[in-house]
């Protein structure tokens, strides 16, 4: 039998797929193999290898249920691995490929067929169970973590000259000179006649690391009349579980996050990471097979806003003050690609007096933090980033905005290296800035 784009096959199995989270064959069958997606891949554009493309990876899919190739082989894992689940290459479909689907889909069926080592179940059951859904757990980690940066530990690990420190050291690069937990609490009133009223979801890694951009996007909003309601039973939205295939586990977070806003009266659920706001606008999908739970998901999910998307669509009610400085803007993955914002935010930006936006170069491209891709492929993630970087420094900009804690620290930790003084921000944090300054 002939090989397939470096995969063995295998001798055909009862079952291609170990259970009912296969990826859909039909949206597979969408795809039409084109190549309209290929010159979009940040995958493709730095390996070259069809297998690591959208439309490579989603012809695997198929010949796993062909019985062709195995849902356990090393190459299924590694190239379904690799793929950065930017989604790109949806907005690239003419066809209208869900791919994100299909790739998240593809993981939870790798995790499920190939048995992991003992030390990476633990990590697993670490990093998914005990660190990312328990916000102090996860702020204490931040805090720590923020520490030994600014003690210079990074240093210390580099000179003992191993991988593994090398890579603990980049890693530290990436976390923020300073975190903050002190996101707002309760009610936080509008200012001015009430315009519409929201409940804000705080998140793990913003609520715990970013507690400043919550109170910041919270004080934008009340600044044009938009009272924020901070509900209090929230959790994890589980973007980084289904991501890394835990779709049980993420199942259980959207549940619970379900629960929690329905019993507040808003008029929309606002998200201010991108990569957040994607995940539980799918909740209706991921919790689809599920009666009891399915028809709620649907309408949790139609609830929820990016907080660019819904401040750009409502309007400013009142003009923000003057920021005389050179930026330019990164679309965050999730946000561009993944929920198709990509006006409002600019619009916002457009209010602010004297700042000069300067277009960037594939701000449509991955910036390789994707969720935790910077952590379970760095040298992929570098490439990216690398990438990114030099199109940042074409741009003279002094400030980079974009909306996604993952992508900010990933870009500041890069600019950084390339000895870049630019400031990466929040898009929330620099409109708060400019209401400050008015």
């Amino acid at each position: 039998m002939k090989q397939l784009g470096g995969v063995a096959p295998q001798a055909p199995s009862p079952l291609p797929y170990p259970n009912a989270d296969a990826p859909s064959e039909d949206l597979i069958a969408r795809c039409v193999h084109c190549g309209f997606c290929l010159p979009t891949c940040p995958t493709y554009a730095v390996l070259g290898v069809e297998t690591d493309s959208p439309r490579g990876r989603i012809r695997l899919m198929k010949t796993v249920w062909e019985g062709r190739v195995g849902a356990d082989s090393a190459g299924f894992d590694k190239h379904i691995s690799q793929c950065v689940d930017c989604r790109a290459c949806e907005t690239a479909c003419p066809s209208g490929v869900e791919y994100g689907k299909l790739v998240e889909a593809a993981r939870s069926q790798i995790l499920m067929a190939r048995p992991r080592s003992a030390v990476e179940r633990f990590v697993r059951a670490v990093a998914f169970d005990w660190l990312i859904p328990h916000r102090r757990t996860l702020a204490g980690f931040a805090m720590l973590s923020s520490l030994a940066k600014r003690l210079h530990v990074a240093k210390l690990l580099r000179a003992m000259r191993l991988r593994s420190a090398s890579r603990l050291a980049e890693l530290l690069d990436l976390v923020p000179d300073q975190t903050s937990a002190e996101g707002p609490q309760g009610v936080v009133a509008a200012i001015g006649e009430r315009r519409a009223r929201v409940a804000m979801f705080s998140g793990c890694v913003m609520g715990s690391a970013f507690g400043s951009t919550n109170a910041a996007t919270a004080r934008v909003l009340a600044r044009n009349g938009v009272e924020v309601i901070v509900v209090g039973e929230q959790t994890c939205c589980g973007a980084l579980h289904t991501h890394a295939g835990e779709r049980e586990r993420g199942r259980a977070l959207a549940r619970r996050n379900v629960v929690a806003f329905e019993k507040a009266e808003a008029d929309a659920i606002i998200v201010n990471a991108a990569g957040c706001g994607a995940a539980m606008k799918e909740y209706g999908w991921l919790l689809k097979d599920d009666p009891a739970w399915a028809d709620r998901a649907m309408r949790f999910a139609g609830r929820v806003r990016d907080a660019t998307e819904y401040l750009g669509d409502l309007g400013l009610s009142v003009m923000p003050g003057a920021i005389h400085a050179r930026a330019t803007y990164d679309d965050p993955c999730h946000l561009l690609h993944g929920q198709r914002v990509s006006v409002q935010p600019r619009a916002l930006l457009a209010a602010i007096t004297g700042l000069e936006l300067v277009p960037l170069v594939e701000a449509d491209m991955c910036c390789g933090s994707a969720g935790t891709y910077n952590v379970t492929q760095p040298d992929l993630a570098r490439a990216l980033l690398d990438r990114k970087v030099a199109n940042v420094l074409r741009t003279d900009a002094e400030i980079v905005v974009t909306a996604n804690p993952g992508c900010l620290m990933q870009i500041q930790a890069g600019l950084r290296r390339a000895g870049s003084k630019a400031r990466v921000i929040h898009l929330f944090d620099l409109l708060d800035e400019a209401y400050r300054a008015a």
